[in-house]
């Protein structure tokens, strides 16, 4: 009998036949502020929808728009704010006592792959930039305050070859920033 989805306190969980209650991993991206605007030509998320992430085609005029109204410069992390992310996100899953099984920082984005039983996605995602930003703001002295898109995506991986599958697309992104770390 293959697991099926019930609706719990914390969102979706799954039950396996033996009734054991089997905690998720949650497959979780976000974006560096200003680098994936609403109308880019990579296509975007309308976060407006409630139902999935459907990627949207290219809006120039949209785009343009969003552009006006950021309230400050895009964030390119570099190879050392890369790796203060990468840190925070570690410290932070350890403070927590949830379970990494993937954590890939680029310098646009960041992927992670988390177990936090009793957590929605949402709450981790959350408590992850939080914790990277007080991060990245103790080390910048700009006085930036905005280092993250809101939002982000959040995937509930229900199954092991779910797991696998986001862990291996993780892994093979390219870590070649952090060899000198």
């Amino acid at each position: 009998m293959s697991p099926c989805s019930r609706r719990g306190l914390y969102g979706l969980y799954a039950i396996s036949n033996r009734g054991n209650m089997y905690t998720p991993a949650y497959f979780l991206t976000w974006t560096t502020y200003g680098t994936w605007l609403p109308g880019d030509s990579r296509g975007w998320v309308n976060r407006h929808r409630t139902h999935g992430e459907i990627i949207e085609p290219p809006n120039p005029k949209l785009q343009a728009a969003a552009k006006s109204r950021m309230a400050a410069d895009q964030v390119m992390l570099d190879q050392q704010l890369r790796k203060t992310v990468h840190d925070a996100i570690l410290e932070t899953a350890g403070h927590f006592g949830w379970s990494i099984h993937a954590l890939e920082v680029r310098s646009n984005h960041v992927h992670v792959i988390i177990t936090a039983p009793e957590k929605s996605p949402g709450e981790v995602m959350r408590s992850l930039k939080a914790y990277s930003s007080r991060s990245l703001s103790s080390m910048d002295n700009r006085g930036r305050v905005k280092w993250w898109t809101r939002q982000g995506s959040k995937k509930i991986l229900f199954t092991g070859k779910a797991l696998a599958a986001a862990i291996q697309y993780v892994e093979n992104q390219d870590t070649s920033w952090m060899k000198g770390f």
